[in-house]
């Protein structure tokens, strides 16, 4: 077993955190809800996915080989009251893989090969969107912590970008541009994020500069926009700028 790193910690103790606040938004909520961001889902699909992800994507890092990905209604998360100890635990098996394989190992994933602690931090920005998912079924507020947050749209922005994006995403193709820019930028301390569409694809800064477009909002709000949980016309946001630019981004950005 290999000494985990500081980077690494982080990961393991995000990822406990995210799973802390699955559980608690999902907490007493009917697992038949239906979860409106989710059209056809109830919440114990939601529950079933985040178990079933965390133990398909340690399955993925033991066998350092493809899978195809499993259907979440196939998932039987059982008791609710069992959700807590299942979900820890299924978090707890893929913290053990990368643990095991070595955070740095080269594994398969979707974008090519790449360490093994790719899967922790994948694992936790989509469950930190399955919390906001979480949140509106049981209409409950949506509570993440920023890091948690700006986490995720770092991740999001950074597959939207990386080579091969727009062949598992066409649509990611049209975001290619002749130098356009949007501004995302959170309310709490700290730089936000420079978007520009360049003839070569899409790249992003982390830094607060002008744009032909700007969001700003809280970094909470800003990943629901940017996870389209929420529209662009949504008052939790505020625009300055191409309100056109900002649609055309948000209606091909969908994973």
């Amino acid at each position: 077993m290999q000494r985990r790193g500081t980077d690494f910690d982080r990961l393991v103790d995000g990822l406990a955190e995210v799973t802390d606040a699955f559980v608690g938004a999902v907490s007493g909520v009917d697992p038949q809800a239906t979860v409106p961001t989710c059209p056809g889902w109830k919440v114990r699909d939601l529950v079933g996915h985040i178990g079933q992800a965390y133990l398909w994507s340690a399955g993925l890092v033991r066998s350092r080989a493809a899978a195809p990905p499993p259907d979440p209604r196939d998932e039987e998360p059982g008791d609710p009251r069992e959700w807590p100890t299942w979900l820890g635990d299924s978090a707890a098996e893929l913290v053990a893989a990368v643990t095991d394989t070595g955070p740095e190992t080269t594994v398969w994933t979707f974008l090519g090969d790449r360490p093994a602690r790719f899967w922790l931090r994948r694992m936790i920005c989509d469950a930190t969107v399955h919390v906001a998912d979480a949140a509106a079924a049981g209409n409950r507020p949506f509570r993440i912590s920023t890091q948690l947050a700006t986490g995720a749209i770092d991740e999001g922005l950074e597959l939207i970008s990386a080579a091969g994006a727009a062949d598992l995403k066409p649509d990611l193709g049209e975001l290619r541009g002749d130098g356009q820019t949007l501004a995302f930028r959170p309310t709490e301390a700290g730089p936000g994020w420079l978007v520009t569409r360049a003839p070569g694809g899409v790249t992003s800064e982390r830094r607060t500069a002008a744009a032909d477009v700007t969001v700003t909002a809280p970094a909470a709000d800003l990943l629901l926009l940017f996870s389209r949980r929420i529209t662009p016309d949504d008052p939790r946001t505020t625009i300055v700028g191409d309100r056109a630019l900002l649609q055309h981004w948000w209606a091909r950005t969908a994973f």
